[in-house]
C-alpha cells in the first residue's frame, strides 16, 4: 500500500503536463484512439507500449486477452459512446492463462478461473506449441467481438506482445 500511496505522489508532483492533461479530460473528455484489449499480466502495460499518455487509449484487461459479455460491452462502449474507430486484441508471449490451458497435466482450476481456462483451450483446439496458441486465442477474442453487431463497422486489429523484445507483431 505504501507504494502505490508513494507512487501517486510521485506522479502528482512530476511534471505541469499530467496536470494539465488531466484537467483537460476532466473537462472535454476522453477521446482514445483505440481500444486495447489485452491480458492483465503486469508485463504488457499497453499506455508503455504504444507511448501513448492519458485518455489516449482504452484499455480493457482481462487474464487471457478473453472476451465475455463484460468486455464486449466495455468495447461497445467506446466504440459507440467515444466514437473510438480502432480495436486491437493483443495477447502476449509467456501468457500465464494460455499456458493454463495448455496445461494437460494439471488439475483444471474450479470456478470463474475454470471458465476463462475453457474459453482458451476451445480457443486453442489441439495446439501444443505456446506462440500459436497465443495467436489462436487472440483470433478467438477478435471472433468474439465480430459477433456484436454495435463493432460491425469498426476496425478491429489483432496482436501479440512479445514480453522479451518489446515488438508488437500485428497478425
Amino acid at each position: 500500500m505504501e507504494k502505490l500511496i508513494d507512487g501517486n505522489l510521485d506522479y502528482l508532483s512530476a511534471d505541469d503536463i499530467y496536470a494539465a492533461v488531466r484537467e483537460d479530460t476532466a473537462v472535454n473528455g476522453q477521446k482514445p484512439y483505440a481500444v486495447i484489449v489485452t491480458c492483465s499480466d503486469s508485463r504488457v502495460p499497453p499506455e508503455h507500449i504504444f507511448s501513448a499518455g492519458i485518455g489516449e487509449l482504452f484499455v480493457v484487461r482481462t487474464a487471457g486477452n478473453v472476451i465475455g459479455d463484460f468486455e464486449r460491452g466495455t468495447v461497445e462502449y467506446a466504440v459507440g459512446h467515444l466514437g473510438v474507430p480502432l480495436v486491437v486484441v493483443m495477447g502476449h508471449t509467456h501468457c500465464g492463462a494460455v499456458g493454463a490451458a495448455l496445461d494437460t497435466h494439471g488439475e483444471a482450476p474450479q470456478g470463474s478461473l475454470g471458465k476463462l481456462v475453457t474459453e482458451i483451450k476451445t480457443a486453442i483446439g489441439g495446439e501444443r506449441d505456446e506462440l500459436n496458441a497465443v495467436k489462436l486465442n487472440v483470433r478467438n477474442s477478435v471472433a468474439r467481438l465480430r459477433e456484436s453487431a454495435e463493432l460491425r463497422e469498426v476496425q478491429i486489429a489483432a496482436a501479440v506482445y512479445d514480453i522479451a523484445s518489446g515488438k508488437v507483431e500485428w497478425l
